[in-house]
């Protein structure tokens, strides 16, 4: 049998990302604001070491110009962990730039967390998943090697869309949007990009964003934790049989509403009212079901060389 292998992202978007998904802007105190690298990465390193797992980290260029983030990203990669561009300012429209306002996005990125790690960093993600034949042909001569952004979900993609047009509606814009909907026919095992990128071709490597067999559930941090490790284990048993188990988090998703001044947020972000002790439950029952069924943790870079 071929090894099975998993790996685990993390989207470092710090918490004024969310407000911009939900149409809000301000509200939130300056520890709220920082919470993703002050208190998700150290945390999410202690959970890593505690389940023996290595990460793999998706920085925004722009955060790490604070002093305390840098550090922070910069002791999760000694620690081992893997790091990863998720542009220099997470730009939601990213797709909808010029080319060369795309590549500047990426290049500086590159940048950032080269500066505050010392590792130059050889995937990307694009924000929102949201990502174009342009971008792709992009990446190979800005050094990337693979990509982590096709997320082919149609609950994911039918719940975003009502969220963006309740949102307009509410005359409170989200500035997150949506994807061509062609991306739901993607492959969801990794594969050569083609033209459209949704087809399999020869460019670049893609490793899809998870979903689960057969109906193409969403298998990401936000599902998981409102599913609770009962719940967690049952989508992970949808999930077993995969070669490679790409699960992506987000650094929010280790935190909850009672610390860091995140309850207003919450009204919003419905998973802050999961509190965090279950939710580093849930991180660890699927862990435990996916390492019961032969699954060896790798970081991304790991798993693009294995399926290059």
């Amino acid at each position: 049998m071929t090894e099975r292998l998993c790996a685990i992202s993390v989207d470092l978007d710090e918490i004024p990302n969310y407000l911009a998904i939900h149409g809000r802007s301000g509200g939130l105190s300056m520890r709220a604001e920082q919470a993703v690298y002050d208190i998700a990465v150290p945390r999410l390193g202690d959970i890593a070491k505690s389940l023996a797992v290595p990460l793999t980290l998706f920085a925004v260029g722009a955060d790490l110009a604070r002093p305390s983030a840098a550090r922070a990203l910069r002791d999760a990669v000694e620690a081992g962990h893997a790091v990863g561009n998720h542009t220099q300012n997470h730009r939601y429209d990213l797709t909808r730039l010029s080319r060369d306002e795309i590549a500047r996005e990426i290049d500086e990125g590159t940048s950032s967390i080269e500066r505050a790690t010392g590792v130059r960093p050889r995937g990307f993600r694009a924000p929102g998943y949201t990502i174009t034949d342009q971008l792709f042909d992009l990446l190979p001569g800005l050094g990337y090697r693979w990509d982590s952004s096709v997320f082919p979900c149609p609950a994911y993609y039918g719940a975003k869309s009502v969220a963006i047009g309740l949102y307009s509606m509410l005359g409170r814009p989200s500035r997150s949007i949506v994807d061509d909907p062609a991306v739901l026919t993607a492959p969801t095992r990794p594969y050569r990009i083609g033209r459209p990128y949704h087809r399999k071709g020869t460019g670049i490597l893609e490793l899809p964003v998870q979903v689960t067999r057969g109906a193409r559930l969403p298998y990401i941090g936000t599902y998981l934790m409102m599913a609770g490790p009962a719940g967690a284990k049952l989508l992970t048993k949808m999930v077993v049989g995969e070669p490679l188990v790409n699960l992506e988090l987000h650094g929010i998703d280790v935190l909850d509403a009672e610390e860091a001044d995140l309850g207003e947020l919450a009204t919003s972000q419905r998973d802050l009212y999961v509190s965090r002790d279950k939710k580093r439950q849930t991180l660890a029952a699927v862990v435990e079901t996916l390492r019961a069924e032969g699954y060896r943790f790798v970081t991304l870079d790991e798993a693009a060389a294995a399926f290059s």
